[in-house]
């Protein structure tokens, strides 16, 4: 048996996502940009395929620009901030995903922009108050860029009163919501924010395939440039396939969001209440076994151990796939930089991230439990 834990690095396709992929792959064959009835099909798709995402968020169709997934749409919102919309300063954060870590240090760096990082507090929450201190404290036209949920240890913080915040101060706001979107309710009528991105395979969509929300009343210039696909946000051919996949993993996601959460929140409960009992001396890393936090995700700290050092490692030998951070730095060797900047960070002690889906079950939580008392067994009985 194996168990899959890594849900937030990716999610199995759901059947219903490929079936409708295969119809597509196997009965639309024509190019999108072209006037005759199979690029209409083809186009035909892709706009019923944004009405549907739209709908679903509250917002106008043209502003869901279909994009390769997360980072590509994290990169443009941040680009196109600072060359289309006068940003001088941005503040983010040192826990955010590397796209946005790198976006916008590349910015700073290329544009001689000011990059300021904003504190956390002790659990690994945004400081709010901090936050509001750096918008007071500068006239710069300024983008603020703050994951919803943080994918390695769960900690989110309010889009409202983050929205509300940056509207007082005149800031925009980017916010990565690839690990909440199709995951918890969004209503852009109800919070009004300037960039979202959102990944399929987060939510049982298929790999290279998302979408940038960009606020209707921004006006913004594309990243990639060619052929004036997406509203001349994203020149190239459409990935039709993957965005016919995408709706339809997104549409499943909203209608089914209540049922899916109750299952995951009890799968995450068996397996906080597993390890308490199993492996004494565990720690949640970002109080990441708590109701508020992303539900989907638990950051465990292990008690120092022989084998902690190859924890992950030792956990896929037994059949149990997890990981030790994001799987976008998954050749890193310093560790997780998320577990730095909130120094939840041990050099003597293994954390590792298990997350789950509407498709983890109680033997995959038993499994994993089992693996993770063989693997942290006491000192004394490791060979």
């Amino acid at each position: 048996m194996h168990a899959y834990l890594d849900n937030a690095a990716t999610t199995p396709v759901a059947p219903e996502v490929v079936k409708a992929m295969m119809d597509v792959y196997t009965t639309v064959h024509g190019n999108p940009s072209s006037t005759h009835a199979p690029g209409r099909k083809a186009k035909a798709l892709i706009e019923t395929s944004r009405r549907t995402i739209a709908s679903l968020l509250g917002v106008p169709p043209r502003t869901i620009c279909f994009t390769s997934g997360g980072t590509e749409a994290d990169n443009h919102a941040i680009k196109a901030a600072v060359s289309c919309l006068g940003v001088k300063r941005i503040i983010t954060s040192a826990a955010e995903h590397s796209a946005v870590i790198k976006a916008t240090q590349q910015a700073s760096d290329r544009h001689q922009l000011e990059l300021v990082h904003v504190q956390h507090q002790e659990d690994g929450q945004v400081d709010m108050g901090h936050l509001a201190e750096l918008l007071a404290g500068s006239e710069k036209r300024t983008l603020v860029s703050l994951m919803h949920a943080n994918n390695e240890v769960g900690v989110m913080v309010n889009l409202a009163r983050l929205s509300a915040l940056c509207r007082d101060h005149g800031a925009l706001l980017h916010s990565d919501t690839v690990q909440t979107m199709g995951h918890y309710p969004l209503d852009l009528n109800a919070v009004d924010v300037d960039f979202l991105a959102c990944s399929a395979h987060k939510l049982h969509g298929p790999k290279g395939t998302g979408f940038l929300y960009v606020n209707p009343k921004l006006r913004i210039d594309g990243m990639i440039v060619g052929g004036g696909q997406e509203r001349m946000l994203r020149g190239g051919t459409e990935n039709v396939a993957g965005i016919v996949g995408l709706a339809e993993a997104f549409a499943a996601a909203f209608e089914h969001m209540a049922e899916h959460e109750a299952h995951v929140r009890a799968m995450k409960a068996r397996m906080v209440q597993g390890l308490r009992e199993r492996v004494p001396g565990v720690v949640f890393n970002g109080d990441s076994d708590k109701e508020d936090r992303l539900y989907t995700v638990l950051n465990v700290q292990f008690p120092e151990h022989p084998n902690g050092g190859m924890a992950v490692f030792l956990l896929d030998l037994e059949g149990v796939a997890c990981s030790g951070g994001s799987a976008c730095s998954s050749g890193a060797t310093l560790g997780s930089h998320v577990l730095r900047a909130l120094q939840f960070h041990d050099p003597n002690k293994a954390s590792v991230r298990f997350s789950f889906s509407r498709y983890t079950s109680e033997a995959d939580i038993d499994f994993a439990l089992d693996a993770a008392q063989k693997v942290f067994a006491p000192a004394e009985e490791v060979v």
